[in-house]
């Protein structure tokens, strides 16, 4: 695993990319957003120049999770920052939130994501079958850099059967839930369950945008970043005024 830190203004985000992505897929949204914020995206296992696994059992979801939280650790300190994530980077934030020593964010940013991946439409194949599917996908969503396929196959095994579902509702923070009415890949459905058990949750649709709203709708979702943002800033500004 290694992170990528890109200085920008005072709100601080560690992004984190989806299961084919590498931390290239956050730098349409890094360059637009001007200074408002400084990012850290890192490459997660199996990714860019991140530890390769040997077996599936090496990407479980909660390997991820604990990666992300070693970056936060290691690069945040007591800064106060947001966890965000678009597409299988949404399940690796919910993970995240279940680890009991993980700094804790001051809110969430999640695109293009599921609480439940197995329910998604990433992936239908198994073997060389998924294998070409991996490929195929690769393609059509016109990732700049894309994950080892081996790495693909062996972390959609173990992530097919997660579903955070359940424990939505024990997660208040502040969450911006951003989405494309005609993601193929995670049905709009997807961002209403995301919506409907997160209690303090804003959903924005952006009509007839897919799922690499990352690349293809950059000025749309900086747009609704921003605002999020700001209103996110002044609230920590003003407790921190408040506080003793």
């Amino acid at each position: 695993m290694n992170g990528t830190t890109i200085d920008r203004g005072a709100m601080t985000l560690l992004a984190l990319h989806g299961i084919q992505g590498t931390r290239a897929a956050w730098r349409p949204i890094v360059e637009a957003i001007g200074e408002q914020a400084r990012f850290i995206t890192p490459d997660l296992r199996g990714r860019g120049e991140a530890f390769r696994g040997t077996c599936p059992e090496d990407y479980r979801l909660r390997a991820f999770a604990d990666e992300a939280a070693g970056v936060a650790r290691a690069q945040l300190g007591a800064t106060p920052f947001v966890l965000a994530g678009w597409s299988m980077g949404v399940s690796v934030a919910l993970e995240y939130l279940r680890l009991a020593d993980a700094p804790l964010p001051e809110a969430l940013i999640l695109l293009s994501g599921t609480p439940a991946p197995g329910l998604s439409n990433w992936f239908q194949g198994c073997g060389q079958a998924l294998l070409e599917e991996i490929a195929e996908r690769e393609r059509r969503l016109g990732l700049r850099a894309a994950a080892d396929h081996q790495a693909v196959a062996w972390t959609w095994e173990k992530i097919r059967s997660v579903d955070h579902r359940a424990g939505l509702s024990a997660i208040a923070l502040p969450t911006l839930i951003i989405h494309g009415s005609a993601d193929a890949d995670s049905p709009i459905e997807h961002a209403q369950w995301l919506a409907d058990g997160l209690p303090n949750a804003e959903l924005e649709v952006i009509d007839g945008a897919g799922h690499s709203l990352l690349s293809e709708n950059t000025e749309a979702v900086v747009a609704r970043m921003r605002a999020f943002l700001a209103d996110l800033e002044s609230t920590v500004h003003n407790n921190k005024k408040e506080s003793p």
